[in-house]
């Protein structure tokens, strides 16, 4: 279903979309039209194994569509390869729910991994070894948005869940997305950082235009938080009411 503006102010828009996991032989989410616009904030509700996941991947160039498209900033994902896909992947940016962090690596070093969309393997490693003051300064402004600029350079492991799931944030802030994408990015957080991490994430959306995609169990967070909450349950996408 759809409910928000034309092509025209759209940012991302999915056209009869479906979508599929790997390895399966048919799609687990269909007919999916949504626009979204540059600076909103959507929630996407629905048990486990609804296809949120999948939705989120096929969004991030990380899975084909089963059928239908997928257009972001006018482009038609499902058509791009190599160059033009790594170049409109750069502009999405994603937070994973197991935060997909390096931990024997300092904290700054797994922030700036969010620059290696327009960083050369060379440089990469050369970062690694030898950072240069403006890289770090760029790696500790990052960490500032959420919170954790005293954090730099300690090590990743010694950080709480809590910590580690801002540093996936603040990589992703660093990518400066236009498109932002959070699978279930509270869900092994106790309810008060939960509720610190949405806030965290809505207001970096808000306060840097980008659209925020975000999948969640919780209800009562989604109304909180975001613009739009959508469901996704029993192979479709519908708007979601919330008392």
């Amino acid at each position: 279903m759809d409910g928000s503006g034309g092509l025209s102010s759209a940012l991302l828009c999915l056209d009869n979309l479906a979508v599929a996991p790997p390895g399966h032989a048919g799609a687990i989410l269909s007919g999916v039209d949504l626009r979204v616009g540059a600076g909103e904030r959507i929630a996407l509700l629905g048990p486990s194994g609804s296809g949120k996941t999948s939705l989120l991947r096929t969004l991030n160039g990380l899975a084909r569509p089963h059928s239908g498209r997928v257009w972001f900033g006018g482009a038609d994902i499902g058509t791009l390869r190599g160059p033009a896909l790594r170049a409109l992947r750069r502009q999405i940016g994603f937070v994973a729910q197991k935060h997909d962090l390096v931990e024997p690596l300092a904290v700054h070093q797994n922030v700036m991994a969010g620059a290696l969309g327009r960083w050369g393997n060379g440089r990469a490693l050369r970062y690694l070894v030898w950072p240069r003051r403006a890289e770090l300064d760029e790696a500790e402004a990052a960490l500032r948005a959420v919170g954790l600029a005293h954090k730099l350079r300690s090590p990743t492991r010694a950080l709480s869940g809590g910590e580690q799931q801002r540093v996936a944030i603040a990589r992703a802030v660093l990518q400066a997305p236009r498109l932002l994408l959070a699978d279930e990015p509270v869900a092994s957080l106790d309810p008060a950082t939960s509720a610190s991490i949405l806030d965290l994430l809505t207001t970096i959306a808000r306060d840097r235009g980008m659209a925020l995609l975000c999948s969640l169990h919780q209800p009562e967070l989604a109304a909180r938080y975001f613009d739009r909450v959508l469901l996704v349950e029993n192979g479709a996408l519908r708007p979601h009411l919330v008392d």
